[in-house]
């Protein structure tokens, strides 16, 4: 099993606000607000540092039947964490969406 770091940068939410100083960055920003990552995001939720370094700290990979998960500890409880799991939680509609962009 692989080791997972902690970063502090995690749980950070994205601002798809466009002004002119960031103007080629405006397609991104139309297809963001469009796609089904959004929700993704921009939804801050209350998080405690505490359970997100618990569960860094605790978190292992796994690969069953060429499915990944990741085994970690949050809140005291064991979770395991799979790619449907997180399609799920963060409303990600689209399994056969998108996973690539062209240049």
């Amino acid at each position: 099993m692989a080791g997972l770091e902690f970063c502090p940068k995690h749980n950070m939410v994205a601002y798809l606000e466009k002004t002119d100083g960031n103007t080629e960055f405006h397609q991104i920003m139309d297809f963001l607000t469009c796609s089904s990552i959004y929700y993704a995001l921009t939804v801050s939720p209350i998080v405690s540092t505490s359970f997100v370094e618990q569960f860094w700290t605790t978190a292992k990979s796994r690969t069953v039947n060429n499915t990944s998960y990741i085994d970690a500890i949050v809140a005291g409880k064991p979770m395991t964490i799979s790619e449907a799991s997180i399609r799920s939680d963060l409303l990600f509609d689209d399994a056969d969406g998108i996973d690539s962009l062209n240049n």
